[in-house]
Order: C-alpha cells, then structure tokens, then sequence
C-alpha cells in the first residue's frame, strides 16, 4: 500500500500527465470530473500533510497552453481559474460564505454560461484591438493577435461611445456546432483523427500558424470579463451590457440574480435549455455583481472567492446493442462500430457509436445485444462507456473481431505496435478503392468540382474510374447519361479536372493516398524532394533525414512507389499535366546559403515565426534538425531557449546564434 507521501507524488504525476493531453496536445483523456476529484483529493492531503509540499506541485499552478511557436506576453492581472462544483447544494454554499464574508451586506449575483471552448484575454487602446493574449499559463500566454482578427464576431475596432483609453476584456473562443461537425465530416472524410469535442477543435485551430486555415473553419467568440482602470460602472453586469452596445459578443444568458431562489432556479432551466444553444457548453458561472465586494472578498491562490462554476453532469443513457458492424477506410484500417437502439443524448438521437478497435472492445468486455452505457458531456462524439452485465442475454456470445475483410474476404493483418487491424488487399478492396479516389478529388487535395463523395463512388460503380488516374480519361459523353446528370454537370467536372493542374505538388502528393503520408507530412516530402522523380528514387536515409519522417513513413514511402500499379497511376497523372515537382515560387527567394548546413531551431522569436525560419533554412539550402548532434552546424535561438539546448550546444561547441544574425546570413 502506498504511503502518503507516495501517494502525493502519483498524484502529482497523474494530474501533470493530464494537464498535458488537455492544455498541450488537446487530447483529454480523464472527464473534467474525474480531473476535478483527484485535484481535490491531491490539495486535501498537501494541507493535511504540509511536510511533503512542493512549489512545483500541480495545485499551485494554472494548467499551460502555451505554444513554442508563438511570441508571449505577460498578463497584466492573472487568468486564474474558478473553483468547480458539481452540485446545486454546493453552490448555495458559494452564496452563503459570500454573504457571510461581506458581513450581512446586500448583494447580488450575476448567473453566465460557462461556454466549452479556449480562454482569451484582448486588449484595447483607444477603441482598436492590439493584442490577443490566450490564458498560458495564467502568468503569461501566447500572442495569437492575427488568428483572433480573422474571428468576425470579434470587433477590431469598437462601436458606440464611452469606452476607456486602455481596457482588457476577456472571453472564450469557441466553435459553433455547425462548424465542429462540418470540420470533423471533413476529417472523417480524408481519415484524419476527430475532435472529439468543439473544446479540442476551437483550441487548436487558435493555435495554428495560418490564419487564412484559422478563418475557413469559422471559430466565434462570446465575454464575459470587462478588466481596467476608469471602467463605465461600479458593477460587472453593467460594464457587459456597456461591453456588448461597444460590438462585443456577451450572451444573452447572462442575468442579474437577487438569491439563493435565483440561483437553484437558473441552474434548473440552463441544465436542459443549454442543449438548444449554437455552441456547446460545460456548465455555469457565478459572480457576485459588485466589484467593491469581490474586492473585498478577494482570491485565493489559485481562484476568486466572489466566484464559482457549476460544472454539467455528462448524460449517459443506457441502450441496446443491435450489433457491431466492422468498417473499412481507406487505407485499409478496419474500425469496429457499436450499432445502437436509437436513444437520445443531449439533443440528439444516437444510433451508432465507435468502439475504436478490438482492444477497446475486449476492455469493455462487450457481449451480443448487452445494453451498453453511452455518454456525451464535453465530449460530443458518442462513447462507449460500460456494459450492463447484469441485462446480458443468457449464454450471450462474446463479441470478436473479425479476422477478415468485411468488403473483400482478404485475411486482416495487425498494425505493427499499434491495436489496429488492416485489410492488405490495397488494390482489390472496394472501399479502399473508392475511398482512395473520394479523397483524391477532395478539397484540400485536388479539389475538383462536382465531384463529391457519391459522384466518385457512382463513377467507379459505373465502370469509367477505376483508379484516380482515369479520372482524367473522362469525356463529356461519358459523364452526361449518368443518372441526374447533364450537360451543366458535365461541364462543371470537366472544368473542375482542368483546374486541378494547377494545384501544387503538395497537395498531389497528399492526394495519392501514401499510408502514413497525411497533408504536413506530405508538405515536408514535397519540399525536400522537389519532385515526384527524386522522391521516387530516395533511399530510406534520404527520407529519414527529412525532418519528422521517421522509418515508418520512410518505408511506406518505399513500398507505395515499388509498386508497378502505383508508378503507372503516377506517370499518368504526369502526361494528363499535374504538377509534380516544386513550383519556383516567387514569393519565396530560394538560394543555396545555407546549402548543407544541418541548423536547429530553438526558443521563442519575434521577427518571424518558427515555421517561417524553417521555411527560410530549406529555401536557402539548409536542413532542419529536431535534435542538436555533431552534425549541427549552428542552433537559430530565441528567447527562452531551453537550458538543457544551451548546455548541451556549447558541450558539442556548436555556434549559437540570435535572428538578426541569421537574417543577416541569409541577406544579399
């Protein structure tokens, strides 16, 4: 049995782990629940047990989000985070240590939606936007001023009269369920992993380093903070009413509330109304109204005592299991499928739920027609959460994995060091097949028009595509006596497959469906090869020395371009007109400076971002390293640069230099 103190630091690691998947990779893996319960757990015994404190402990920090790839800036009043409660009774406790804190005061409460999506801290001088802070590490957060401008419920200059000279007003950013779904229809679509939730997806979209990607995918934005000197009122309800007549987004849901009656009663409504709402959320907020009295009541070291949050219960419904069906993608990977008794679950009727792969359903321990516990919270994708064993049909088989394609019949291969299965007859299955060709004609690959999902599956069934290539074999004729076709149709295709000669070879080479080969993953061969010749004939260390193409890719690359079958569908593509090496782009002065200088990137600049420095490094010649070895000539360093970096670069003897001094290099 562990003793305290052991049990602390599991504590500790077990919460830094989680901490991570969430703020880092945006990938929770425990609910918000289950996070708040060990926090709790973990603080009960460093204040009953003080002889084990750590400065470093979890509790006495504010979970990070914090990108290396962005310029940061330090708060000016720290983003703390609020105390989280899961039940009503829990919050009428809120409002009487409020009242008995300020003495017998009057006091009211304002009630807000607590809306599921990514913390923001703006600031404004003068009515215009200046800069878009994300919460970090509560200390400090990342600059992300250009993504939030593309946000067009965000004002970037403010309406109205009345604002101060200097404010900030903070807020979240979200993604609307119309736009989460169509996001992650996309992604299904090209085999990429799902958001699980609008959370996940708005916080990584705020991350990315294109703000032309960050405004296609159509994040909004709702406040609920007003922060600064010489603000309009005494009063935060007041100061958001002033906050929304100057074009900010503040919910409608935000209310003044006079007690404890308020209180119970807003809570009981929003628990069901919410499913209603455009975005999603996770719960509710409570804030005592008058900032003289939060004044009063203060902070604690991590959360204001003048406020609260009430955190959803994730619904959970119970339903039968008709049976599972095994899919297969386009890359061959079988995913198996719970088909349920349709049971509705925050709005919305569920009838089918994926079990992810065989480990998952031998966890489960899954039997035929077991009624099956299925929960959506924060997490919008239907899962899988338990089985009812005691609702299990007598003598009810267990379920099994299939051990050969559902489409084809081909004997299924195991994924090396992962617990996913394959079908391995690339060329003869029909939803590989099919599928290849559905992501050929894609947008962000060839992006031809009036070819969609059904279009490219009813064009193989009908004989006139069998791989991507005869594509561009089509003729009008062939296209207009297809059932609800015409001419316009015919047209429409026609112009579409011209248009795509045009798209770069980047995306070609995306488009060709090399497994493990995703769209960045192809950018980074694209470039480094720069053409599909070279590409052809590189060797395994070739490949690997391109940044982030480990064996896997490498050999996947390999084995694509070995096969006669896939060398034909190439040099077709060729003679149809594709582009199949780098275009010389003009925007991008290329020179051979740095021509084979291996350079390490490290820290946090200001002149130009981490990719753009990379881009910079390949278009003079240079190679970008991860890892700092012998072999690398100089380490490109910005601000914060790691101390183990800078210890083990002057332990090898390699030059370390600042941007100016790069910029310079590379100079005329």
């Amino acid at each position: 049995m562990d003793t305290i103190e052991q049990e602390i630091e599991r504590l500790r690691r077990d919460i830094e782990q989680y901490n991570h998947e969430y703020y880092v990779l945006n990938s929770p893996t425990v609910s918000d629940k289950e996070y708040d319960m060990l926090m709790k757990k973990l603080e009960q015994l460093e204040l009953q047990h003080p002889e084990y404190d750590d400065p470093l402990s979890p509790s006495h920090r504010v979970g990070s989000d914090l990108t290396k790839g962005f310029e940061q800036w330090p708060h000016e009043r720290r983003m703390l985070s609020l105390g989280n409660t899961y039940s009503i009774e829990e919050v009428d406790e809120f409002v009487h240590r409020c009242s008995d804190a300020l003495s017998g005061q009057e006091f009211s409460i304002v009630g807000e939606m607590k809306f599921d999506g990514t913390s923001i801290s703006l600031h404004y001088e003068n009515g215009r936007l200046v800069r878009a802070v994300t919460r970090g590490d509560g200390e400090k957060g990342d600059v992300v001023t250009d993504n939030i401008k593309t946000i067009r419920s965000i004002p970037l200059r403010l309406s109205g009269s009345g604002w101060p000279e200097k404010f900030e007003i903070r807020g979240e950013i979200v993604l609307p369920w119309k736009a989460f779904d169509e996001l992650n229809a996309e992604r299904e679509f090209n085999e990429e992993p799902l958001f699980a939730n609008p959370r996940n997806a708005a916080s990584g979209t705020l991350k990315l380093q294109n703000p032309a990607e960050v405004a296609r995918r159509g994040l909004d934005a709702y406040f609920y903070y007003l922060l600064g000197e010489n603000l309009p009122h005494d009063n935060h309800y007041d100061n958001m009413m002033e906050a929304r007549k100057w074009g900010f987004k503040v919910s409608d849901a935000m209310t003044l509330l006079k007690g404890i009656d308020d209180v119970d009663n807003y809570i009981t409504h929003w628990d069901t109304e919410r499913r209603h709402l455009p975005v999603a959320t996770d719960g509710l907020v409570f804030k005592i109204n008058s900032l003289r009295q939060q004044l009063n009541l203060g902070y604690t070291a991590k959360s204001p005592r003048w406020a609260i949050a009430y955190k959803f219960q994730a619904e959970r419904a119970l339903t039968r299991l008709r049976f599972v069906s095994f899919e297969v993608g386009r890359m061959g990977v079988i995913t198996p499928v719970a088909n349920l008794e349709p049971v509705l679950l925050s709005g919305t009727i569920v009838k089918r739920a994926s079990l992810h792969n065989e480990d998952i359903i031998q966890q489960l321990d899954i039997h035929e027609h077991d009624m099956l516990y299925v929960e959506k919270g924060g997490e919008i994708i239907p899962k899988i959460t338990g089985v009812e064993s005691g609702d299990r049909e007598p003598d009810a088989p267990s379920i099994k994995f299939v051990t050969h394609c559902p489409a084809c019949g081909t004997e299924l291969v195991r994924i090396e060091g992962e617990a996913s299965w394959m079908c391995p007859n690339k060329y003869g299955c029909l939803p590989q097949q099919t599928g290849r060709l559905e992501h050929f004609v894609g947008r962000r690959m060839m992006n031809i028009d009036g070819i969609g999902e059904e279009t490219a599956t009813l064009l193989f069934k009908e004989g006139l595509v069998k791989n991507i290539a005869d594509l561009y074999d089509l003729k009008p004729e062939d296209i207009k006596v297809l059932e609800r076709f015409g001419e316009r149709s015919a047209d429409r295709i026609m112009a579409g497959l011209k248009d795509s000669l045009n798209v770069p070879f980047e995306r070609v080479l995306y488009a060709l469906s090399i497994p493990f080969a995703g769209e960045t993953v192809s950018k980074k061969l694209a470039r480094a090869a720069g053409s599909i010749d070279r590409l052809m004939a590189m060797t395994s260390d070739e490949l690997t020395a391109i940044d982030d193409i480990g064996p896997r890719i490498a050999e996947s690359v390999i084995e694509y371009f070995q096969n006669p079958a896939n060398r034909e569908i190439v040099e077709r593509l060729r003679a149809a007109g594709l582009q199949m090496e780098i275009a010389a782009d003009s925007s991008t002065e290329r020179s051979d400076k740095l021509n084979g200088k291996t350079i390490v990137i490290s820290g946090v600049f200001t002149k130009h971002s981490r990719d753009e420095y990379k881009e910079l490094i390949e278009s003079n010649g240079g190679k970008n390293s991860g890892s700092i070895s012998k072999k690398t000539d100089f380490i490109l360093a910005g601000a914060n640069m790691g101390p183990a970096k800078l210890e083990k670069a002057k332990k090898l003897g390699v030059p370390v230099i600042d941007e100016d001094t790069f910029l310079n290099m590379i100079a005329d």
